[in-house]
């Protein structure tokens, strides 16, 4: 499988029409009209909640869906989901193989958004 260009970082071709073949996946990709969590999500889809952390662990990586921890004064964080594209495009590259692209929303990152984003990276990490 070749390669996968984006806005971002680099990600595997193979990974992103793996996970894109997925019935339940897409279904998930489908629900993400807005920011929400696992357990919604689980709820939605009708998935079980372990298969449904799987499978958004399978979606961020793959570079199609985004994390982001909502901050509480009361400690309880809670990591929300967001679809992360507008348009995936695979095609033929002069080299013969399966090439993919990822095309992203305009963002509009407050620094509200951009803390999320490095909380949720340091949960990770931990």
């Amino acid at each position: 499988m070749g390669t996968s260009s984006q806005q971002g970082a680099a990600v595997d071709g193979a990974v992103v029409l793996e996970t894109l073949g997925d019935e339940p996946t897409r279904a998930i990709i489908e629900e993400l009209s807005e920011p929400m969590t696992a357990n919604e999500l689980s709820e939605a889809c009708d998935i079980p909640l372990s298969t449904m952390y799987r499978k958004l662990d399978r979606l961020t990586e793959a570079s199609l869906v985004a994390e982001s921890t909502e901050i509480r004064r009361s400690g309880q964080h809670t990591t929300r989901y967001t679809r992360d594209f507008e348009e995936v495009t695979v095609w033929v590259s002069d080299e013969e193989q399966l090439a993919t692209t990822i095309e992203r929303p305009a963002t509009d990152r407050t620094a509200d958004r951009r803390l999320e984003e490095l909380w949720g990276e340091l949960r990770k990490e931990t």
